[in-house]
């Protein structure tokens, strides 16, 4: 019987110290390692220099999902903090990964957010993750998160309770983000700026646009010892017709088409058709690309660096080779890149 893909075989030594806690300033001046698949040659810069990396005739393809302000923060009448990321909502209900859980209740009722939103505890779902309800304390429940709900931060990131919530809005959040709905930001587009966009246009590079909402799936961790018993949340996503126009045109005049970010990457690899041409609709997306799995669209990734043993590793494994990454990952470290969510950025040739 043949052995499946061990989950610990994507695994380095990542010192704590380099995980990005905060974003570079400005956006597109994170660092940039560039990696040429073919040659397995290295070249590095910042963010801004990619026009030097890219050419007239390429496609960049950029998600324009906008993160929604579903973490709230509150306390119980005994004085201890609550935190809550709703992950899905209903009109006043929903779900939402809450804690400290063990310390909450069915039938508890929190005020998050100085009163403005009061969470009720309908069901526990284990986990910590909860049935909730929102009442709002003026207005209706989505125009009180509007108001005063914050970023949906990955829990690493630490804040002291003073933080610039605007601030945090405002820099997870990518410059072109349009379409509400995803609970974790497109990364890798983070590091764009209208003046970069403009620059790569000058230079004769393309743009289209793609729609995945960023759910749960991109922190859920895997759970089993064999990658390929790993089942990802499905995800909502939509491909405009000029986008599959657009890459269909790039192909036949031997252009690339460059993903930005693993969630523009898997809503391309998930609308190629039996004839190997990318079909415009819209769906939900269980795609988990990992060694073993063809990319047939993207011929080059630009992405953030990525967790030990996460699905975001494998599907950058899957492109470029687990050696190879593994190595280049190794070197990144000694080198100080940052990584994750506010970290620097990698261009897979």
């Amino acid at each position: 019987m043949t052995r499946g893909v061990l989950v610990s075989e994507f695994d380095f030594v990542l010192p704590p110290e380099r995980i990005a806690t905060a974003p570079a300033d400005p956006r597109d001046h994170a660092r940039l390692l560039v990696y040429d698949r073919a040659t397995r040659s290295q070249r590095h810069g910042h963010v801004f220099d990619l026009p030097d990396f890219l050419r007239a005739g390429d496609l960049l393809v950029l998600n324009d999902t906008r993160v929604l302000p579903w973490r709230l923060r509150g306390r119980r009448a005994t004085g201890g903090g609550v935190e809550c990321l709703l992950v899905r909502l209903d009109g006043d209900r929903g779900e939402a990964f809450v804690k400290p859980s063990k310390k909450l209740r069915v039938g508890d009722r929190v005020p998050m957010e100085a009163g403005e939103i009061e969470l009720e505890l309908l069901a526990a779902l284990g986990q910590g993750r909860w049935q909730v309800r929102l009442v709002a304390r003026a207005g209706d429940i989505q125009a009180a998160l509007d108001r005063c709900g914050r970023a949906p931060l990955p829990p690493y990131i630490p804040r002291d309770g003073q933080e610039d919530a605007a601030r945090d809005r405002e820099r997870y959040q990518t410059v072109f983000a349009r379409v509400p709905g995803a609970i974790a930001a497109p990364t890798a587009g983070l590091h764009f700026t209208p003046e970069l966009l403009a620059a790569l246009q000058r230079l004769g590079v393309q743009i289209a646009w793609v729609t995945l909402h960023v759910g749960e799936g991109t922190f859920a961790p895997l759970r089993s010892d064999v990658v390929e018993a790993h089942r990802m949340h499905p995800e909502p996503y939509e491909l405009p017709p000029a986008t599959a126009a657009a890459i269909a045109t790039t192909k036949a005049r031997g252009g690339r088409v460059v993903a930005v970010g693993t969630t523009s990457c898997r809503t391309l690899e998930s609308c190629v058709g039996p004839d190997g041409r990318v079909v415009a609709g819209s769906g939900s997306s269980e795609l988990f690309l990992y060694p073993g799995r063809p990319f047939r669209v993207v011929d080059a990734l630009l992405t953030n660096f990525h967790l030990p043993k996460s699905t975001l590793l494998m599907l950058v494994a899957a492109f470029a080779g687990t050696a190879e990454i593994l190595a280049v990952y190794r070197d990144a470290v000694a080198r100080g890149y940052r990584f994750y969510s506010f970290g620097d950025a990698m261009l897979l040739t």
